[in-house]
């Protein structure tokens, strides 16, 4: 059974579910009825060291680069409408293979061109993340957003780390003002 996360809690994946050893991570969204441009949100994955950044921008996974260099992490494709139920938007995560160097992977949404389009994340609803075992299709963890970010263009939705010999999951939920942009320069990503 699913444990559903506030902001800011946590949950050992590895205690949860031992041997577990390859993640779905589903990330979902639904704009909320407004006029002018539609809504085109993206998920990505930063893979950081202990200094709290990536190693380069290889370590960066979107829709522009799915998969990491090691195979460790596998965006799926994007979703440009966030249309229907469920998932909008998944990313793989083999366990076994993340390099000994990360010690975080941290999962975000961005509204593509969102200050653009005057478009942030307080017209999103139904904002989520979840993290499932890959293999028996369990759901392990749940992270419902429900704080109004009515400036923010982008959002940390959780984050997948190791704790000593452990595999955790965080429930985050902080938003940037500055989109992609923003959010990749905080993580070490040359933009």
């Amino acid at each position: 059974m699913a444990v559903n996360l506030q902001k800011g809690g946590n949950v050992s994946l590895s205690r949860t579910d031992p041997g577990i050893s390859v993640l779905l991570c589903g990330l979902g969204w639904d704009a909320r009825v407004t006029t002018g441009d539609d809504f085109d949100l993206d998920a990505s994955v930063f893979l950081v060291t202990s200094s709290g950044n990536v190693r380069n921008d290889a370590d960066f996974i979107f829709f522009n680069n799915p998969v990491a260099s090691d195979g460790s992490v596998e965006h799926l494709g994007d979703n440009r409408t966030g249309a229907g139920d469920g998932d909008d938007e998944q990313v793989i995560v083999h366990l076994s293979n993340v390099s000994d160097q990360i010690v975080k992977l941290v999962f975000a949404v961005t509204i593509y061109e969102g200050t653009v389009r005057r478009q942030n994340f307080g017209q999103i609803q139904n904002a989520f993340i979840r993290v499932v075992n890959k293999q028996t299709n369990q759901e392990l963890a749940r992270f419902d957003l429900s704080e109004d970010f009515s400036t923010e263009t982008s959002v940390i939705f959780g984050e997948v780390y190791r704790n000593g010999g452990e595999w955790k999951f965080k429930a985050v939920g902080q938003g940037f003002s500055g989109g992609l942009a923003e959010m990749a320069k905080n993580h070490g990503v040359n933009i």
